[in-house]
């Protein structure tokens, strides 16, 4: 199959190697109508899309949680693995390390990344595994009905759980100073970033991570009248969980953003976040200018999105294990026993 130009006799609809948006696609979604993760799973077809890549050349990994459900809803024909809570990089690294010729593409979530997988977050940045780690990251676990996450704000209120009284961790700053070679955030309402992102992402060589802010439409709310869903959700005694969550329509931003611009966003709970684009002149290849930009947005509450860090020089976990052209998981028995010469020559190496 060519992959430069269009198949013969190919509709017009079809992109460089004949594929069909549809071929992109997954299964229909289970997530709350007007979740953001929608939205990423839409940028993530199209921009797969309109970068004629084969689903069959990429593989797909998550965790636990809302987000870690999103790899179903895109990429149909693509493998994909669902892994334990926080255990997904590891799995990815496993499974990139075996066939180098695959891309990666990792759903996680605030909570399955920055929580219980932090350990594992932390080095797959540090090895450079050739992938795509996207975090979507709504401050809180939807999945158990509510919880803070890490990501959460200090001061945040939310059902049945008080005031956080933690600082959040930044999932860009983390990323950095874990010597992540590609680094981004954006706002699942601004599709046409994420979707842009998402391509500079897949082209990187390296590990390139998103962080993506999806608000969570239904448990990160603040409702305190006696008649309301949380005042009677905490008096009642349930013999069933049956729960209605009202449909509410996607947060997307009305106009595409400027170069340094600041806008505030209001939420479905009431509540404002206060985006700020980067300024053209930001240099992404400084990593202590990385670093000051995500310290003066916490400062100044501001949700700074954008290419932040990129880092084209470092070695990628196959270029420094100097792996054979053929994939690991495909070498036979006559491919990897060695020759008698060369293991009495290792033995000799033991004396």
């Amino acid at each position: 199959m060519n992959a430069t130009l269009p198949m013969a006799g190919a509709p017009a609809n079809t992109n460089a190697i004949g594929l069909t948006k549809h071929d992109y696609r997954g299964a229909p979604t289970t997530l709350c109508q007007g979740c953001g993760h929608n939205s990423i799973s839409s940028q993530i077809v199209a921009a797969m899309y309109e970068m004629d890549v084969m689903p069959e050349d990429v593989v797909k990994f998550s965790g636990i949680g809302c987000s870690s459900k999103s790899p179903t809803y895109f990429l149909n024909r693509s493998f994909g693995f669902n892994s334990l809570h926080g255990r997904m990089p590891s799995i990815a690294t496993g499974a990139l390390f075996g066939d180098a010729k695959l891309k990666g593409i990792g759903v996680s979530g605030d909570g399955d990344s920055v929580s219980i997988g932090m350990g594992q977050f932390k080095h797959a940045m540090r090895r450079n595994v050739n992938m795509v780690y996207i975090v979507e990251n709504n401050g809180v676990y939807g999945l158990t009905k509510g919880q803070f996450s890490a990501t959460a704000e200090k001061g945040l209120e939310l059902k049945r759980q008080g005031e956080n009284p933690f600082l959040p961790i930044d999932v860009c700053m983390e990323g950095i100073i874990s010597n992540a070679t590609f680094v981004a955030r954006s706002f699942a309402g601004n599709a046409k970033q994420v979707k842009e992102l998402l391509k500079a992402a897949f082209a990187h060589k390296g590990i390139a991570l998103l962080d993506i802010i999806s608000p969570c439409v239904t448990f990160n709310n603040n409702d305190y009248a006696h008649h309301s869903y949380a005042w009677s959700k905490e008096h009642e005694e349930p013999l069933q969980d049956i729960t209605y969550i009202a449909p509410r329509n996607e947060i997307v931003l009305e106009q595409e953003m400027l170069d340094g611009e600041i806008r505030d966003v209001a939420l479905h709970d009431g509540s404002i976040i206060r985006l700020k684009n980067l300024d053209k002149g930001h240099d992404p290849t400084n990593r202590a200018e990385a670093m000051r930009v995500l310290e003066e947005a916490r400062l100044n509450d501001w949700l700074i999105t954008g290419l932040i860090y990129v880092n084209e020089n470092k070695p990628s976990l196959i270029d420094l294990h100097n792996l054979v052209d053929a994939p690991l998981n495909r070498l036979n028995e006559s491919d990897l026993r060695p020759e008698r010469a060369m293991l009495d020559k290792v033995n000799a190496m033991m004396f």
